[in-house]
């Protein structure tokens, strides 16, 4: 398994920019998908994007297609999303997690961060 720490939320308004960070321990880093979830209280959490073991390949919600972009470096153990055109509904706590293969289903997903909050104000 990989251990997963994210950080890099924080209050930001409508329109604005964020880079999320999520740091992994563990020296099959590279072996695993990396994907980005988010979650609301009272709500179910929902998939963001994922990328491939060596970054080759992503996908992502069609929410958040064309204003977020998933990235990875695999020579730091480190996982990235950028979050730019951000709206109020995209406040939530956002989740890395580790998979054995590229899958946008979160039971696919056997390693998960803590998460960091992110919250865009109107």
């Amino acid at each position: 398994q990989v251990q997963l720490v994210e950080s890099g939320g924080g209050l930001v308004q409508a329109g604005g920019s964020l880079r999320l960070s999520c740091a992994a321990s563990g020296r099959t880093f590279s072996s695993y998908a990396l994907g980005w979830f988010r979650q609301v209280p009272g709500k179910e959490r929902e998939f963001v994007a994922v990328i491939s073991e060596w970054g080759g390949s992503t996908r992502y919600a069609d929410s958040v297609k064309g204003r977020f972009t998933i990235s990875r470096d695999n020579a730091k153990n480190m996982v990235y999303l950028q979050l730019t055109s951000l709206k109020p509904e995209d406040t939530a706590v956002y989740h890395c997690a580790a998979a054995p293969y590229m899958s946008r289903s979160q039971t696919d997903f056997g390693s998960w961060g803590q998460g960091t909050q992110v919250t865009v104000s109107s």
